[in-house]
């Protein structure tokens, strides 16, 4: 009854059944026009948010690893392994120092506390030594463990191409060069100084340290046969001496060694019942033979530490350069002067080719790691890195061989080691980029 009801009041509203149907016409318009109205905005707005997002993917990256977080993961993991690599060869040079100074001097009752600033003065020469290796050892066990676990993957599906890759590898390997160069620069220089005068004095109060029985030591340009030794205190001794005229053979039976009396001499050896034969260099049949009951020799700190003047391990690349230019200068008008000069040139280019050789074991690091650490690559990683750091040491040690004893070019024995490193590293980068 209520529906027929409403019916009747519906259509009593209208004067005819036409007029009805034109107003339900006119509705039906209105809200279609409604409706596709909402599908266009619907459709604008859709079309808004599939730009806000292209936006968002292409231009702030929405969605996709940022490249700065790789990068940033990449230089976090060759720094920590550069960390462990420079730990394991500090302690390596450290206990090699150790067993070279530290031991003799406690063994000859030196006070342990000079002892332990000898080890404080050492260690920018370990510091500087270990670094270039730490970079060379690291960076393969980094770059290589990356690669035997598929990370270099990442780097490349995110657009990464290996030369990419290799910008902040060769980023680090600058910065430690240029740590390595300070220490080696500055740190270095200062060390040399303190540990010189240190032993200096350690020597001076402690004079035995010097003797070993049974043994041959040389002492500047003179040797030393050395007998059984009690303390200070010495059986036999036979010096081998030479100067421009006449060479010297000095043989004494009981003597002992004392510290210094005066200004410059490092050690006193005082000799009894001493026999002296001194032989001419032009006619060897002339030949003087002394006695004597009790001969003294000085022993001068120059004689076993060196020129008491500063050397060229002692100075600053600044201070060395102007030496150079001066030595360079009187060499002019004194060729005598030119292996001095070629052996502060050897030491000029040293401050500069074992620090910056970390930027080339970088370059090779990268190259190597790539191509050969598909399985395995943390293993052969330090594998290789270990053979390489001896070859190079080998070639450096060789170098400095050639320049000392030969006279050859100090530029290019200096700096040869650092030349092959870099070359197979072309080569391999080459080999790497072709693949």
């Amino acid at each position: 009854m209520s529906c027929r009801d409403e019916n009747k009041n519906s259509f009593s509203e209208f004067s005819s059944f036409s007029d009805f149907l034109e107003r339900k016409w006119i509705n039906f318009k209105t809200r279609g026009k409604n409706f596709f109205k909402n599908m266009k905005n619907l459709r604008f707005f859709s079309f808004i948010s599939s730009c806000i997002e292209t936006i968002q993917v292409k231009v702030f990256k929405k969605g996709t690893l940022k490249n700065h977080i790789l990068i940033k993961y990449l230089l976090k993991d060759l720094f920590l392994y550069f960390l462990v690599s420079f730990l394991f060869f500090f302690m390596i040079f450290f206990v090699n120092q150790i067993l070279l100074d530290v031991e003799k001097l406690l063994a000859k009752s030196a006070p342990f506390k000079d002892v332990m600033r000898i080890m404080v003065y050492s260690l920018p020469f370990i510091v500087a030594q270990s670094a270039p290796f730490a970079t060379l050892v690291g960076f393969l066990m980094s770059l290589g463990g990356m690669m035997s676990s598929n990370e270099i993957l990442i780097f490349r599906a995110s657009g990464f191409s290996f030369l990419r890759i290799l910008v902040p590898v060769a980023s680090l390997g600058l910065i430690i060069s240029i740590g390595s160069f300070f220490v080696n620069d500055y740190l270095l220089p200062l060390g040399h100084m303190k540990y010189n005068k240190l032993m200096r004095e350690i020597m001076n109060s402690t004079p035995s340290i010097e003797l070993e029985s049974n043994s041959v030591k040389k002492i500047d340009k003179s040797h030393v046969v050395i007998g059984d030794v009690d303390g200070s205190s010495v059986s036999d001794i036979i010096l081998f001496d030479s100067d421009k005229d006449s060479d010297r053979i000095i043989v004494a039976g009981d003597s002992k060694l004392t510290g210094a009396k005066q200004e410059g001499v490092l050690m006193q050896l005082d000799m009894n019942d001493a026999i002296v034969v001194s032989i001419d260099k032009e006619n060897r049949k002339n030949f003087d033979v002394m006695n004597s009951e009790k001969t003294i020799l000085n022993i001068f700190d120059t004689a076993v530490l060196g020129t008491s003047s500063r050397s060229a391990r002692e100075m600053t690349t600044y201070d060395l350069t102007k030496a150079l230019n001066e030595m360079k200068e009187e060499y002019k008008s004194d060729p005598s002067l030119k292996t001095r000069v070629n052996l502060w040139t050897m030491e000029f280019h040293k401050k500069f080719a074992l620090p910056f050789g970390s930027i080339f074991f970088a370059f090779l690091a990268f190259s190597i790691a790539f191509l050969f650490g598909k399985h395995n690559g943390q293993t052969l990683g330090l594998f290789l890195g270990l053979i390489i750091c001896v070859i190079y040491w080998a070639m450096q040690i060789m170098g400095q061989l050639f320049v000392q004893k030969v006279g050859a070019n100090a530029f290019w024995c200096i700096w040869v080691p650092n030349f092959v490193i870099g070359f197979f590293g072309i080569i391999f980068l080459i080999k790497l980029l072709k693949k």
